[in-house]
């Protein structure tokens, strides 16, 4: 039992998270078993001190990638294996933090049913090599937590009506009222299942194959306390909240952010911080802007949140040549308080989100995006909308084919338009997160996508690792200027206290087609001016409309270019891009 008062203070604390979860449905005694149980599961110790819900984990030195656990193959040897060896002989100097998607047993979705949580598929690797990855590079994995496999021993016992499992998934009635519930998919959302106990009905938000969890029992809240236990015990240090907006079901609502979704996401997060304080919170909430930023909280739900509004933004200000909802879109983003701030990036393993784009996009704007990508080779995938209508949910290319032109067709400006995009989400206020295909260059996986007819397989190619290293030693090769270009992009970022998350930033009114901001230092030392180009047309800039300060030496970082007050007008070329900053 906890004894001294800022441990008493975290068990009612505790108490309070639960009670707001569960209300009437628990009992007051079993809440307060529940509060013991969890606080048994975390190992507390017996002395910790108050947690500053304000204090910021992270600098401008934190850099991430994202990456599968088996993108980089070498034979006989394990993916993981493989992997730790590319991060050390190729990202050492450009990223200190390691998202590596599901790497557990699975039965679909490339990772994200499920079967097993403590476990690691056995053909990328095991827990050793996830460990020794962990004690080099700040670990982020997914925390499933929405669904399983419906291949999972959990389901098998729901189906079979005793051991662990069988009470964890949520079940309704096949005539419930459930269309206002919103989700990403348009297969039938509720699965016949033949169970010991007769016909039950399986929610399921995203596929069959991906059954969903019932956090209203109190039985899962614990399990997933449990397995986030053991992620700490792992090494694992960055916690990706999959899907979490859909984790609480209630009929007759949408079944999407409820009160409850996000009460549990306090819960965690109190949990963690008073394990492990420098833990961080990443919710993964694929929706509107506004829906998106209410998983911060008042700095007491998640430390950062996806910037999910950026990638389809930015592409389409990049292929439409005008940045003015991007601008605007800037200018509405509220800056973090600390302790929180923004998970920035323009690719992953999934496609372009087109929902965040939502209310931020007119319909006809959406539709030339998504006619220009498929133009570049992308495919749509399709999300049921109100009343049953289909609407597309997002594109699924590779980031450098999808930046192969704009809306006129493809040019030859890919690179430095690609570099382009790259530039803008470094600078960005936020921690940067690179999917390792960006680094890369890859190109979009035809072959796998006709392979496994899954849309997303487009954009998760498998390298071999010979094949790869030959790449980035071929001068020709446009994966070695790719993976040259943006790793020197990235080290320079990480040298500028400007470039700290949580670092001022103000949106430049510079026209249309150069887009800008200016970010601040916390000691207000540095400033950078950031500036892009982002047509295909040379553009001119008045200094003047910078408002530099004449006493100060300004040098754009990238270039070395030094400027002093006898200029007044500078050209940028096509996609250039300039980190304008005191010297």
């Amino acid at each position: 039992m906890m004894v001294n008062n800022t441990q008493a203070l975290l068990e009612s604390k505790i108490l309070h998270h639960l009670q707001a979860i569960y209300g009437d449905s628990q009992s007051d005694e079993s809440l307060n078993e529940l509060t013991q149980e969890l606080i048994d599961i975390m190992r507390f110790k017996q002395h910790y001190e108050a947690v500053s819900p304000h204090q910021n984990y992270w600098s401008e030195d934190d850099v991430a990638v994202i990456t599968y656990g088996q993108s980089i193959q070498k034979e006989n040897e394990a993916p993981l294996e493989t992997l730790h060896t590319f991060l050390n002989d190729y990202l050492k100097d450009s990223i200190n933090s390691v998202h590596i998607l599901p790497f557990f047993p699975y039965s679909a979705d490339d990772g994200f049913a499920v079967c097993d949580y403590y476990a690691v598929n056995p053909t990328i690797g095991n827990w050793q090599h996830i460990e020794n990855i962990a004690s080099e590079y700040r670990l982020m994995a997914d925390l499933v937590i929405n669904h399983c496999s419906d291949q999972s021993q959990w389901f098998k016992n729901f189906i079979k009506g005793e051991g662990i499992g069988h009470d964890y998934f949520y079940t309704t009635h096949k005539d419930a009222p459930i269309s206002q519930v919103v989700r990403p998919r348009t297969s039938p959302l509720l699965r016949p299942t033949q169970t010991e106990k007769g016909l039950e009905h399986v929610w399921c938000t995203f596929s069959h194959e991906q059954v969903d969890l019932d956090f209203s029992n109190p039985q899962v809240l614990k399990e997933f306390i449990n397995i986030i236990r053991d992620y700490l015990d792992k090494g694992i240090r960055i916690f990706r909240l999959d899907a979490i907006a859909f984790l609480w079901k209630k009929l007759g609502t949408n079944c999407l952010n409820l009160d409850e979704t996000h009460e549990v996401v306090r819960l965690i997060r109190t949990l963690i911080e008073h394990t492990q304080p420098d833990s961080i919170i990443i919710t993964e909430t694929n929706i509107p802007n506004i829906e998106n930023l209410s998983y911060f909280g008042n700095a007491n739900e998640a430390h950062c949140v996806y910037n999910f509004s950026l990638p389809p933004l930015l592409v389409y200000t990049l292929v439409s040549g005008n940045c003015r909802y991007l601008k605007r879109w800037l200018m509405s983003m509220p800056p973090a308080q600390h302790g929180t701030t923004y998970f920035n990036f323009i690719a992953s393993h999934d496609g372009i989100g087109l929902r965040p784009a939502e209310g931020l996009l007119s319909d006809t704007e959406l539709a030339t995006l998504v006619s220009t990508m498929q133009n570049f080779g992308g495919k749509i995938s399709w999300r049921a909308g109100d009343n049953g209508v289909k609407k597309p949910y997002e594109v699924n290319i590779t980031l450098f084919d999808a930046l192969q032109g704009t809306e006129r067709g493809k040019d030859d400006y890919a690179l430095e338009r690609f570099l382009c995009a790259h530039g803008v989400m470094l600078a960005l206020e936020g921690i940067p997160a690179l999917y390792i295909h960006s680094i890369l260059g890859t190109r979009n996986d035809y072959e796998k996508l006709e392979r496994t007819d899954h849309n997303r397989s487009i954009n998760r190619h498998e390298w071999q690792y010979d094949a790869l290293i030959e790449q980035l030693n071929d001068d020709s090769s446009h994966h070695k200027q790719v993976y040259e270009k943006i790793s020197k992009l990235i080290q320079l970022r990480r040298k500028q206290k400007a470039f700290h998350p949580n670092a001022t930033q103000f949106t430049l009114h510079i026209g249309d087609h150069l887009f800008g901001f200016w970010r601040q230092s916390i000691d207000r030392r540095q400033s950078i001016f950031c500036i892009f180009n982002i047509t295909d047309e040379k553009q001119s800039l008045l200094l003047s409309d910078l408002n530099l300060v004449v006493t100060h030496k300004w040098q754009d970082l990238i270039s070395g270019y030094t400027f002093d007050n006898s200029h007044d007008e500078i050209t940028l070329d096509p996609y250039q891009m300039m980190w304008i900053a005191n010297v």
